[in-house]
């Protein structure tokens, strides 16, 4: 079983047709002798049971199929698991959702050919993971990019837009531009302490977030640091005249956007509570400490 892979399917991962989908990837794996069990969730954050579950049973390699949700709560039923150490654990990706913003950062086609090739190649990387306690005493994992303002207001309106499919980040792009508040926020790390008027602090690990956009700076999912972005007092005309800075990472050397490097941060916001968002799921409110787990997980990675 040490060799065997456990699936963890999402079937109302994107737009398409996940019955032909899923034959598709069954023909497939056949094809390339890869064995495997599967289970489908059928409601919300399933995931971690079914994960909790296939490790108890001795499963040590994991597919993902769906999307960055899926993924992320895939993430937290290993970190929250007590079976095993997590860097024990090796997850794969068959990318099937909206976003698909993790796969970015290590080039993995959203092609499910292709990405059962790479699931064949099996060549894996330890990489760190972050970890979220919130304002109301909820713990959360990621593995990709997590943050509070105006990213937290996206996805909060993103679930208003799914209908229109991979659109849905750019309209709720332009409703956060429209209608979304900026708060004061108290940041802590290091010997640090900034209060300023913030449109959004991200914590990176990867490099893609919002169905594309870059906000961080010289990632590296393995050197036990967060990518810290704060936007400052970025307004409409700002994020409309640097509309292509966002998705090629350039909007970094804006003046209203300051990045550093660390272990650990905390955000405090002074007139509101924020959403917070990690991986593109809504996680809580308020006051967030972000802590990074070194080489905490296995990643299948082209």
């Amino acid at each position: 079983m040490s060799n065997s892979w456990f699936i963890i399917a999402n079937p109302t991962s994107g737009n398409r047709n996940f019955s032909k989908q899923w034959k598709e990837i069954q023909q497939l794996l056949t094809a390339k002798k890869i064995d495997f069990s599967v289970a489908f969730t059928q409601f919300s954050k399933h995931e971690i049971k079914l994960v909790d579950t296939a490790i108890n049973q001795g499963f040590r390699n994991i597919i993902s199929i769906g999307g960055d949700g899926t993924l992320h709560h895939v993430v937290n039923g290993i970190m929250l698991q007590r079976y095993v150490k997590t860097s024990d654990i090796t997850i794969a990706v068959i990318p099937l959702g909206t976003g698909n913003d993790w796969i970015k950062t290590y080039n993995i086609p959203n092609n499910i050919e292709k990405a059962i090739e790479i699931i064949h190649q099996k060549k894996t990387i330890l990489q760190d993971i972050g970890v979220l306690e919130s304002d109301n005493k909820t713990t959360t994992y990621f593995n990709n990019v997590a943050g509070l303002g105006y990213d937290g207001y996206i996805v909060n309106k993103i679930h208003s837009f799914k209908k229109f499919g991979a659109i849905a980040y750019l309209l709720a792009g332009i409703s956060g531009l429209l209608f979304y508040k900026k708060s004061n926020f108290k940041i802590i790390f290091d010997d640090k302490i900034i209060e300023t008027n913030c449109l959004m602090t991200l914590f990176g690990i990867c490099k893609f977030s919002g169905g594309g956009m870059q906000f961080t700076k010289d990632v590296n999912p393995l050197d036990g640091l967060f990518d810290i972005t704060i936007a400052k007092n970025l307004n409409f005309i700002d994020l409309i005249y640097n509309i292509k800075k966002l998705h090629n990472g350039n909007i970094v050397q804006h003046k209203k956007v300051e990045t550093y490097k660390t272990k650990e941060i905390t955000v405090i916001p002074q007139t509101t509570k924020p959403f917070i968002q990690a991986d593109g799921e809504l996680v809580g409110t308020g006051k967030v400490t972000a802590k990074i787990i070194e080489k905490a997980v296995n990643f299948v990675v082209s």
